[in-house]
């Protein structure tokens, strides 16, 4: 039967494939409109946790209306009709009939706190799932003016949002969520992003002494593997106290096998030669790019479990805090890169020709290597 197309029908009583939740929330309705004296005991719940606001609109003028009296309400349905009255300003699809059928449906109205809980707990998966969506969202916003600091405020939200949902419901003996999570291919890097991971390392190679101050920088930060690999090379240099140019750059390559795969001696020191701006700087830029790759990935992780509905609150209150964990050491490291330096220790070892501001990605001789 096709739906009406009336703006002012919910069509309750023809919902295509409902969830389990939609008779969790006919049976609640049910059993409060047989003894709306249960009220009290449901204090928690509220019209905005229904998945269907007509359903919401129902609860809300049960608490608005007075209760009536028990003996009362068992022949006299003086309390329904201003339920009902006081619902239909919100709900104008809600009729007599259909609080007939919500009676009908529950199987017992006893259960009704085992309902509301259903209920609740659906309306936080759904929950989640918005703040995951908001975390995704934000993380890829380029028009944000300080996107980094933006993402880590919604992932602040959600941690507050999962502090919330613990406090609500009784804890017992965490569990991972089962859902598979798909496997994304990887993305290609940019030219740009390539650029500035090139520019890094020439720069670093002309200054190494800034690398003592980088440790916030690792391998896994870079996109491109030989990149990576590169960065470990000066990493370990500085560490040992060795020279630092792009030849002894390259015979650490060698020992590393960087050689091994059709790299020419020529093109590995053509790539770490020239160098532009200060290596914090384009650092930075590719920390951050980590962080916010990171976030998207956390934001897919969580929304992938709150959009399985076989995974339990407990669930995915678990696996959330699990997947927001792999952004705090990220989100550690990003923090220390952009501390302000400290007045008593300034950055005099990068020389004055260093600026901290980086120029706009140019072309390299090593541009074609990828």
């Amino acid at each position: 039967m096709p739906h009406s197309t009336e703006p002012y029908e919910d069509d309750l009583d023809d919902l295509p494939s409902p969830r389990p939740v939609h008779y969790a929330e006919q049976s609640l309705l049910g059993a409060l409109l047989l003894n709306p004296h249960q009220l009290p005991d449901i204090r928690a719940l509220r019209a905005e946790h229904f998945g269907n606001h007509a359903h919401g609109a129902l609860f809300q003028a049960m608490r608005m209306v007075p209760l009536p009296d028990p003996e009362a309400h068992r022949s006299d349905p003086a309390w329904l009709n201003a339920v009902l009255d006081a619902a239909r300003p919100h709900a104008p699809g809600l009729t007599t009939s259909y609080l007939h059928t919500l009676v009908q449906i529950c199987p017992r109205p006893q259960h009704a706190p085992t309902y509301a809980r259903m209920i609740q707990s659906d309306h936080a998966r759904r929950t989640l799932l918005m703040h995951a969506q908001r975390l995704a969202q934000t993380a890829t916003d380029a028009t944000l003016p300080n996107r980094a600091v933006a993402t880590l405020a919604q992932a602040d939200a959600l941690s507050q949002f999962l502090d919330t949902l613990a406090g609500q419901f009784t804890p017992h003996p965490g569990s991972l969520p089962r859902t598979a999570l798909p496997i994304h291919p990887t993305a290609g890097s940019s030219e740009e992003v390539l650029d500035e991971e090139r520019l890094l390392l020439a720069t670093a190679t002309a200054h190494p002494a800034a690398l003592k101050d980088m440790r916030w920088l690792q391998p896994e930060d870079f996109t491109q593997p030989l990149h990576a690999a590169l960065w470990q090379c000066l990493t370990s240099l500085v560490h040992r106290a060795e020279p630092v140019d792009p030849v002894t750059v390259l015979w650490e390559a060698q020992h590393r096998g960087l050689l091994a795969g059709g790299l020419s001696a020529g093109d590995l020191m053509a790539l770490v030669s020239e160098p532009a701006g200060s290596a914090d700087y384009w650092g930075e830029r590719l920390l951050q790019r980590a962080l916010l790759a990171r976030a998207g990935d956390v934001a897919a992780r969580i929304a992938t479990y709150a959009e399985d509905p076989a995974n339990t609150t407990h669930q995915l209150i678990t696996g959330s805090r699990r997947a927001l964990a792999d952004l705090a050491a990220l989100r550690t490291r990003w923090q220390r890169s952009t501390a302000p330096t400290p007045p008593t220790a300034p950055r005099t070892s990068r020389g004055p020709s260093v600026s901290r501001a980086g120029p706009p990605p140019r072309t390299s001789p090593a541009r074609a290597l990828r």
